[in-house]
């Protein structure tokens, strides 16, 4: 029996969709450069049970399933594969529980991220990761690659935060992992496992996160204005160095601004050439002054602690907009490398060197605090040669960054673009236990092949 028939045996009719237009719209994330292939079908599963009847009836016949959630990642992870099952999670969006005693959530992997957040602080709590993406992109697709955000450097990212979650095997079998308790360490951490995996391993049903109590006072940004990237890295090493603990230390250059501001007219873009973003919480203002002595002494060309709650935020709007916004340029090659933070001004200026080596335009921005750059190789569209040379300054900023004692991924995820930088940073031996974990959880192959290994 061919698969879909398969497939329509075990499922409603309009959980199936087969209209070429619908699977080529879901067939791709956000990494325009990433290949994709073409899917036989797409399925839109109400329940875990829909889930596990549609895993089971792939596993018989060898038949590819890639999970997607809304479809924002930056790595091809969610892509296609020739002749796959495209498991789309988005119809999967209720939350189940908020516990404000036991300050956990309990979702489904469709639920978006700030409708969690806006759920939760009606509750008086908070969910902190928050990628840029947050206003679209899913709490599973979060958990499939460990998304971070601007608040991370502080309040970590979505591992430190998932308790347990439900998943479908690759032999059919729906699980139950970790657990609700703020303690817990019977067995191997499965829960763990899952978080990061980008699909391969099984298709995530249900999560249960922590939750943390919504800060108190208003935050405090801190703006500081550099002449180059490297005097803003030494900057992000100062506040480092210092012991400073922001809740957001984002960089972002000129031409991200100019970018926004061509866009959206926010009239930020004569500002400075390098823009560091910094924020405490609670009104520390020891924390404040500190960070703001600590762009003084790396050579800001101006700094200022904001007294204007609208005018900080629109700083963080334009960060958070700043990859749409050239995206509308031209094709964007996203670079998501991580490196120790007092690494950051040698990183930077690696990067520098790769643009000018290369022929490319480099944007920058950066969640610095915590190491995480974003170098965003822009290149005209159709400019066959210069798309050549960005892949190669793509491949030179990830050997750097393991060069540097760093990863090749921080939050995105490995998915197609970063599979060669990947098996360098961890090594065969390494390698080869990344494939006995996925043999035991999925013994067929079928959960996004092609991906991570």
């Amino acid at each position: 029996m061919h698969v879909i028939d398969a497939l329509s045996a075990v499922l409603p009719p309009t959980r199936i969709v087969r209209d070429p237009d619908v699977l080529a719209a879901y067939s791709r994330d956000q990494a325009a450069w990433a290949p994709r292939g073409a899917a036989v079908a797409l399925v839109r599963p109400e329940d875990a049970e829909q889930v596990r009847k549609v895993v089971a009836v792939c596993a018989e016949r060898g038949v590819p399933i890639v999970p997607r959630g809304a479809g924002t990642g930056l790595s091809g992870g969610a892509n296609a594969v020739d002749g796959c099952v495209l498991l789309a999670m988005d119809g999967m969006d209720r939350i189940l529980e908020i516990d404000p005693d036991e300050q956990l959530a309990v979702v489904q992997p469709g639920v978006v991220n700030d409708r969690l957040r806006a759920e939760a602080a009606g509750h008086g709590l908070w969910y902190p990761p928050d990628p840029a993406s947050s206003p679209w992109s899913t709490i599973g697709g979060n958990v499939a690659t460990n998304a971070g955000g601007v608040c991370c450097v502080k309040y970590g990212v979505t591992r430190d935060y998932v308790l347990g979650l439900q998943a479908v095997t690759g032999t059919g079998d729906l699980v139950r992992l970790g657990r609700r308790t703020r303690k817990g360490v019977a067995g191997y951490d499965l829960a763990g496992l899952f978080v990061g995996s980008e699909g391969t391993l099984g298709v995530i049903t249900e999560i249960t996160v922590r939750l943390l109590r919504l800060p108190e006072g208003a935050p405090t940004t801190i703006v500081g204005a550099f002449d180059s990237l490297v005097a803003a890295g030494r900057a992000v090493a100062a506040v480092g160095a210092a012991g400073i603990t922001p809740s957001a230390l984002e960089l972002v250059d000129r031409y991200c601004l100019r970018a926004v501001d061509d866009w959206k007219n926010m009239g930020l873009a004569d500002l400075g050439d390098v823009l560091l973003l910094g924020r405490v919480d609670d009104g520390d203002e020891r924390a404040a002054a500190a960070m703001l002595e600590c762009f003084d002494r790396a050579g800001a060309a101006w700094s200022t602690r904001s007294t204007d709650a609208e005018e900080a935020e629109a700083l963080f709007s334009a960060r958070r907009l700043a990859y749409p916004a050239l995206e509308r340029l031209g094709p964007v090659l996203t670079e998501d490398v991580c490196v120790p933070r007092g690494l950051v001004p040698e990183m930077l200026a690696r990067i520098e060197k790769h643009a000018r080596a290369h022929d490319v335009h480099i944007a920058n921005i950066a969640h610095a605090g915590d190491g995480n750059l974003h170098p965003l190789i822009v290149v005209p569209a159709g400019d066959d040669e210069a798309r050549a040379r960005a892949q190669l300054a793509f491949e030179e900023i990830l050997d750097d960054a393991i060069a540097l004692g760093g990863t090749v991924t921080g939050e995105h995820g490995v998915g197609l673009l970063k599979k060669r930088g990947m098996h360098a940073e961890v090594g065969e031996d390494v390698l080869a236990l990344h494939r006995a974990i996925k043999s035991a959880l999925d013994p067929a192959g079928i959960f996004n092949p092609g991906k991570i290994i």
